[in-house]
């Protein structure tokens, strides 16, 4: 797995285990009774699909809020980080290794042309370049990180 899939779980994973704890099935819904005589009868030729084998999701899939997952990431943390402006930061707060080796296979993996030596800037470019990725992979991220 690379540095961008790992920062993608991190940040979407967290998302889809509070999703995961919003999405209920049928199962676990008790069925009310009724006056069976009142219900309608199929035709023999319909075919019906038991409701216990279908999920039941309480809220629509969404974008993934990047900045609030970041945000709370940076709390729990406890260190000052401004991942707004610092992809060293950003990793950080994910709890992942943020090495100079690690940024560079990042580098290599988002598409980075340039020298892999001038680490600052390279560093601009990467976290440009990880936010537009989050976006174009299901992310909401706030528009002043996406010029």
């Amino acid at each position: 797995m690379g540095i961008f899939s790992s920062i993608k779980e991190k940040l979407f994973g967290k998302a889809e285990d509070k999703q995961a704890a919003e999405t209920i099935t049928a199962d676990a819904v008790k069925p009310a009774t009724a006056d069976m005589a009142a219900t309608p009868t199929a035709g023999k030729d319909a075919v019906v699909t038991p409701v216990e084998n279908r999920p039941v999701t309480t809220t629509p899939s969404q974008p993934v809020d990047v900045a609030a997952i970041l945000d709370a990431a940076v709390a729990k943390n406890g260190q000052k980080l401004d991942w707004r402006r610092s992809i060293v930061d950003m990793m950080k707060a994910l709890g992942m290794d943020a090495s100079l080796q690690e940024r560079k296979e990042l580098a290599d993996e988002l598409g980075y042309t340039g020298d892999k030596s001038d680490s600052a800037t390279m560093n601009i470019w990467l976290h440009k370049a990880l936010m537009k990725a989050l976006a174009d992979n299901g992310g909401k991220v706030p528009a002043d990180l996406l010029d």
